[in-house]
């Protein structure tokens, strides 16, 4: 047994990428997307159509060059979401526009308008997970989303503070950075970390801890690894996304994969509740420079690849 099919015996394995072809070789259940994806994507031969489409599709609906880019990138993200449809069983999260990450009000307007377009071409709301940037606003966001049965997965996540409130805002899920927590304190101290000692592994076990113990509904889905050793060490977490080359590895790699995260365990474990509101939290979130650095970092580098993919588009529009 590879230690990929090992590790799907405890944890739903899902895809983070925007090549369709990984998907079909490693069977994920489920499939992320992102801006920095999706850019990449768009800039294969492959899936020029899609961009043709999307482009086309916008032009016919728009009055302005402005609003024909922003109906095009909208219309892309939704095509490469239903694209995945057809590869994946479960759900594919589409992520709001990052510069949206602080507007309340815009985020939900956005994360309507991108479920509607689902819905016209008959994708149920059950399939779609609306991925929103973990500020206070975002979460405000997702907690109304949620009410209307518009199913959220926070991500950009790097604090305790940030999953319990998530939490308490009954998302549906959070995908909490274990690679750029590492990026962070192995650029401050220098240091090397071993899997069992690595920052964003520790950070993400206390996580999961704190919502089996406490019985929250939200499920963690640790993200953005930068190796396997990190992955295993996460086994028995409800979901984990993760990048094909990673999943690669896992699948070259025979043996099996030891389950590291036991909810009973967490239930049995003595953890202290934290309550907060909105000045707690952004005071919490101040005083964490590891997780204000890299909020705003995630934030800066998704907006970059928006306004790129933007650029890419009028290129390609002006050409016509």
């Amino acid at each position: 047994m590879s230690q990929l099919d090992a590790l799907k015996r405890h944890t739903l394995v899902v895809a983070d990428t925007g090549d369709f072809e990984s998907m079909r070789r490693y069977r994920p259940q489920d499939a992320t997307t992102n801006p920095s994806l999706i850019l990449a994507a768009s800039q294969m031969p492959e899936y020029a159509p899609l961009v043709d489409r999307a482009l086309s599709g916008a032009k016919a609906a728009g009055s302005s060059s402005a609003s024909t880019i922003a109906e095009a990138l909208d219309r892309l993200s939704v095509a490469f979401g239903l694209e995945i449809l057809k590869i994946v069983p479960g759900r594919v999260s589409t992520e709001v526009d990052a510069r949206l990450s602080f507007d309340m009000e815009g985020s939900i307007a956005k994360a309507r308008r991108l479920i509607g377009m689902y819905e016209a071409e008959g994708i149920g709301r059950e399939r779609i997970l609306i991925k929103l940037a973990s500020t206070w606003e975002g979460i405000r966001a997702a907690e109304l989303l949620e009410r209307e049965g518009i199913h959220c997965n926070l991500t950009l996540l790097f604090g305790l503070h940030q999953a319990v409130a998530c939490a308490e805002a009954k998302v549906t899920l959070i995908s909490p950075f274990v690679g750029r927590i590492l990026d962070y304190y192995t650029k401050k101290t220098g240091k090397t970390f071993t899997p069992t000692e690595d920052p964003g592994v520790v950070s993400v076990t206390r996580i999961y801890e704190y919502f089996k113990h406490f019985g929250y509904t939200t499920q963690v889905m640790g993200a953005s690894f930068r190796n396997v050793g990190e992955i295993l060490e996460l086994a028995g977490c409800d979901l984990l996304t993760i990048a094909p080359k990673l999943l690669g590895e896992l699948d070259a790699a025979e043996g099996d994969v030891p389950r590291k995260l036991d909810p009973e365990a967490a239930k049995a474990a003595r953890i202290e509740r934290i309550e907060f509101d909105e000045t707690a939290f952004r005071r919490l979130h101040t005083a964490d420079e590891m997780s204000l650095a890299k909020l705003q970092d995630g934030i800066d580098g998704f907006t970059k690849a928006v306004v790129d993919l933007e650029k890419a588009l009028e290129a390609k529009l002006a050409a016509v």
